[in-house]
């Protein structure tokens, strides 16, 4: 950690599983950042976290970590459906605001707290830790400098390992909380392009016996932008062989991959074939992506200018889920347009 003077004073709001490994990289991965408090209502959770990395203080209560002077910048990993009023309430306190996606779960929420931040003056980072992923954001490079020629055709997938409880998993969640990583990505990766319109299909294929509760646990969709551009989407709650996440632009001049399954590039040759480690959670896989969004949210905060996911892109990417929800729901095509009306 350096200096407390400059490093960036970060109050953390949720201490889940992502909440805790986003503390663990301001507290001990990121020198420009300085973990201050944590803030979680679960009886002893916020004190636990907060004492195994070293934050002096904690609250069971985020408006008292917001309304805490030491806090100049919130890192909000909640329950998504709280996330809008955090936003509200940390920019109306002057914060500056790092929020897990979905920012929102309604278009009018997300432009509630696209305002908020606006009208304070302050930063507003989502966190579509895909665009810090090294494979990922060389590829983008590769489509910006003209290496594939005009996009055509993009691909965006992401594969959960599995081992869900069906009963937890709320209606559209595979869109709102994980496919709308896919949808950041192919817009990204299709730089200057909106999406036009959506065809969407889920079922309850890992879990059918929960179909008729509503439960979607596997996905794809098609995307049309208004440059022509065609992009799939798909998503799967149960892969076997590990946590799967990949990217593809197919374009007039040539083709761009990102992403792997594999832990790292070995591979072991024998009599039964070839094969290597691959991961199990997204916070393997992309480790080295989720510290440097942070990395960059706290270097915007001292003043700089990298270019980081903006409410903006949050309230696009949810635009095209919830499209996606309502197209899954009627088995038609849908206009963004008819969502952001």
């Amino acid at each position: 950690m350096t200096d407390s003077v400059q490093a960036v004073r970060v109050g953390l709001i949720g201490s889940g599983w992502m909440g805790r490994f986003h503390g663990e990289s301001l507290a001990r991965r990121i020198p420009e950042t300085d973990l201050i408090a944590v803030a979680d209502p679960a009886p002893g959770a916020a004190e636990r976290v907060a004492g195994e990395l070293g934050a002096p203080h904690w609250y069971t209560d985020a408006a008292e970590l917001i309304g805490d002077p030491d806090v100049e910048a919130v890192v909000i990993a909640s329950p998504a459906r709280l996330h809008t009023d955090l936003v509200v309430a940390a920019a109306t306190a002057g914060k500056a605001i790092f929020v897990e996606k979905p920012m929102a779960l309604t278009i009018a929420d997300a432009d509630r707290a696209i305002a908020a931040a606006a009208g304070a003056g302050v930063p507003l980072q989502v966190g579509f830790n895909r665009r810090f992923a090294t494979g990922f954001a060389a590829a983008r490079q590769v489509v910006v400098d003209g290496g594939i020629g005009t996009p055509q055709l993009l691909r965006s997938l992401t594969r959960d390992p599995g081992g869900f409880d069906p009963d937890a998993v709320k209606p559209g969640t595979i869109f709102l909380e994980t496919l709308i990583h896919d949808f950041d990505t192919v817009r990204w990766f299709n730089p200057g392009a909106e999406v036009v319109d959506v065809y969407a299909v889920a079922d309850a294929l890992v879990h059918p016996e929960y179909r008729d509760r509503g439960l979607q646990d596997t996905a794809v969709v098609t995307i049309r932008f208004d440059n022509g551009a065609i992009a799939v989407a798909e998503a799967n709650f149960s892969a076997a062989y590990g946590y799967d996440v990949r990217g593809e632009v197919f374009g007039s001049a040539g083709m761009v991959t990102a992403g792997d399954v594999h832990a790292n590039e070995m591979r072991h040759y024998h009599a039964g074939g070839a094969s290597g480690p691959t991961t199990r959670l997204n916070i393997d896989l992309f480790r080295d992506a989720y510290t440097r969004e942070l990395a960059d949210f706290a270097a915007n905060v001292r003043g700089a200018d990298r270019p980081v996911p903006t409410g903006e892109d949050a309230r696009a990417a949810l635009a095209i889920a919830l499209a996606c929800i309502r197209s899954a729901e009627t088995g038609s095509r849908v206009a963004v347009s008819e969502v952001t009306a």
